[in-house]
């Protein structure tokens, strides 16, 4: 698992539930919906406000300070006022951890 590091085990992001974890650089979001994982950076790309506190709705978390929202599964801005995505990171599960990929420096 090439550049994958270890961020959580599954025990600690229950179902529809979410997991914050810091990266050198950024804070992440790790989320549990329907047993999948998805992770993005906890960054709106509209005003750089965090994402955690934001409401889900299916795959989207909206940023609670403008209404913005993102997919989880890709980062990708589908309400305005963002217009660019959120950085997002491929998943892996393993023995009951979870992976996340960092990119490539």
């Amino acid at each position: 698992m090439s550049n994958y590091i270890r961020i959580a085990h599954v025990n600690d992001v229950p179902e529809n539930g979410r997991f914050f974890f810091d990266l050198p650089e950024e804070t992440v979001i790790l989320f549990n919906i329907g047993g999948q994982y998805y992770c993005i950076a906890d960054l709106c790309t509209h005003d750089e406000g965090p994402l955690e506190d934001g409401a889900l709705y299916d795959y989207e978390v909206e940023c609670p300070r403008h209404g913005a929202r993102f997919d989880v599964r890709t980062g990708k801005a589908t309400c305005f006022p963002a217009t660019e995505p959120v950085p997002a990171y491929p998943v892996k599960v393993k023995d009951d951890y979870i992976y996340i990929q960092l990119p490539q420096r």
